[in-house]
C-alpha cells in the first residue's frame, strides 16, 4: 500500500474514532443532564415532604378519639355542608388552623357551646341565689347565655385572625429584607424562602410557617402562581398580596427578582414610615381626654391647694 492509501486509512480511522467519541460524549452528557434533573426533582420532593411533615406535626389541632363523636353529632344535625364551606376553611387557615379536624371542632363548638352555656345558666338561676326571681327572668338570663354562646366561636376566630395578622405584618419587613439579601447573593427564590423560615422561626413562628408552606408548595405544585396566590389568600394581608403579585409578574415578564423585591421593600418601608407619622400626628388628640381626666385635676390641686389651706386657716383663726 502506497503513502496515499495509508493517508486515506488514517483519515478514515480518525474520522470514525472522533465520530464514536462525539456520539459517546453526547450520550454521556445527556445522561448527566437527566441525572441532574432527576436529582433536582428528588430534592424538591424531599424539601416539600419535610416541610409538610413539619407543618403537620406542629398543628394546633391533633387528631383525637373524640373527633369521631364530633363528626357523628354534625352528621346527625345535617351540617356536613358547613364542613366543606370554603370561607370557613380560609378563615381557619388565616387563624393558623390547617388540620383536617379544625373545621369539625369549630362547627361542633358552634353547636355545643350555646347549649352548654344555657344548661349551666339554668342550673345557676334555679339555685337558691335566684330564689326571689321570677320564671320569666330566669328564662331571659338563660336565653341571653344561649345567644352569647352562639356568637362566641365566630368572635374568638375573628380575634385569632386579627392577632395573627398583626404578628405577620410586624415581621414582614424583616422577612422581605432577608429575601432581598438572599436573592442578591445568588440564591433562588425557594432557597431564600427556606432561609427566611430558618432565620425567623424562633422570633416569628407564624411568618415562618407561612413562608415554609409556600416553599413547599413551590416545590410540588405545577403552577408557581398558584403557590403565591395561596400565600395571599391564606394570610389575607395586602403586603403579602403585593409580594405575590410582584414575584408572579417578575417570573412572567423576566424582570430581575431582586429588583422587584427591593422596590417592594422600599415601598413597604415608606408605608410603615407614613403609618408611624400618622399615629404620631393623632397622638395629641388622643391625649386630650387623659390630660383632662388625670393631669388637670392634679395640677389644679397642686396650684390651688396651698391657697385653699391658707384661706381655711384664716377663717379658723377669725
Amino acid at each position: 500500500m502506497n503513502a496515499l492509501g495509508w493517508l486515506v486509512v488514517g483519515i478514515g480511522s480518525c474520522t470514525a474514532f472522533f465520530s464514536v467519541l462525539a456520539l459517546g460524549l453526547h450520550l454521556f452528557s445527556h445522561d448527566q443532564l437527566a441525572g441532574r434533573l432527576k436529582a433536582v426533582a428528588e430534592r424538591r420532593r424531599e424539601l416539600s415532604a419535610r416541610e409538610l411533615e413539619r407543618l403537620a406535626s406542629g398543628g394546633r389541632f391533633q387528631a383525637k378519639r373524640h373527633v369521631g363523636l364530633m363528626k357523628a353529632v354534625i352528621a346527625k344535625l345535617n351540617l356536613q355542608e358547613m364542613l366543606e364551606a370554603r370561607d370557613l376553611k380560609v378563615k381557619l387557615a388565616r387563624a393558623g388552623y390547617r388540620n383536617s379536624t379544625a373545621a369539625v371542632t369549630f362547627i361542633f363548638a358552634r353547636v355545643a357551646l350555646p347549649v352548654v352555656l344555657m344548661a349551666l345558666t339554668l342550673l345557676y338561676v334555679y339555685s337558691p341565689t335566684f330564689a326571689d326571681e321570677t320564671t320569666s327572668t330566669r328564662l331571659s338570663v338563660a336565653l341571653v347565655a344561649f345567644i352569647a354562646g352562639s356568637f362566641l366561636p365566630p368572635l374568638w376566630l375573628t380575634n385569632l385572625i386579627q392577632r395573627r395578622q398583626k404578628l405577620l405584618v410586624r415581621a414582614f419587613p424583616e422577612a422581605l429584607d432577608l429575601m432581598v439579601i438572599c436573592v442578591e447573593a445568588g440564591q433562588s427564590v425557594e432557597g431564600s424562602l427556606l432561609r427566611v423560615t430558618d432565620e425567623l422561626g424562633p422570633s416569628s413562628p407564624a411568618l415562618a410557617e407561612e413562608i415554609g408552606l409556600t416553599a413547599a408548595e413551590l416545590a410540588f405544585l405545577g403552577d408557581r402562581r398558584q403557590a403565591w396566590d395561596n400565600l395571599a389568600e391564606r394570610t389575607g394581608i395586602a403586603q403579602f398580596k403585593s409580594l405575590a403579585t410582584a414575584l408572579v409578574q417578575s417570573e412572567k415578564y423576566g424582570t430581575p427578582v431582586s429588583q422587584a423585591l427591593r422596590v417592594l421593600a422600599q415601598e413597604n418601608r415608606e408605608a410603615r414610615m407614613a403609618l408611624a407619622e400618622k399615629k404620631g400626628a393623632a397622638l395629641p388628640a388622643k391625649l386630650t381626654v387623659p390630660m383632662i381626666c388625670f393631669f388637670l385635676p392634679v395640677l389644679f390641686l397642686v396650684i390651688g391647694g396651698p391657697a385653699a389651706i391658707q384661706i381655711i386657716a384664716l377663717n379658723a383663726g377669725n
